[in-house]
């Protein structure tokens, strides 16, 4: 499954959209990673256990939009994006997604070029 977060992908051409595909998780720190973080914070910089969490979590995201799209019975994502939130004092939302499509290479493009609006 091709993802791209421009709305369109060049050398080829979208035959059919399938529609607003998204991929939904939402994930608890948990006391481990919040003790170790609340001491990393003391001394500022980088809290690389939220960083791992915050990566992990759009990873998996990603993963859950391809599934429903997949599921469109789309071959790639456009304009693909992410939102974030958080829920309470330990839990963050994040959402990947965009629109499910059926792409198909086109023989007439020129090789890079954007296609005409």
């Amino acid at each position: 499954m091709l993802v791209v977060t421009t709305p369109y992908v060049p050398d080829h051409r979208v035959v059919e959209v399938r529609g607003l595909c998204f991929g939904l998780i939402v994930r608890s720190r948990g006391i481990g990673p919040n003790i170790a973080a609340a001491f990393r914070s003391l001394g500022g910089g980088e809290i690389n256990e939220y960083t791992k969490l915050l990566e992990e979590t759009r990873n998996h995201a990603v993963a859950r939009l391809v599934e429903h799209a997949t599921s469109l019975g789309a071959n790639a994502i456009i304009s693909m994006r992410f939102d974030s939130s958080e829920m309470g004092s330990t839990m963050s939302e994040i959402v990947a997604y965009g629109t499910a499509v059926v792409i198909t290479p086109d023989a007439s493009a020129v090789p890079g070029q954007r296609p005409m609006e």
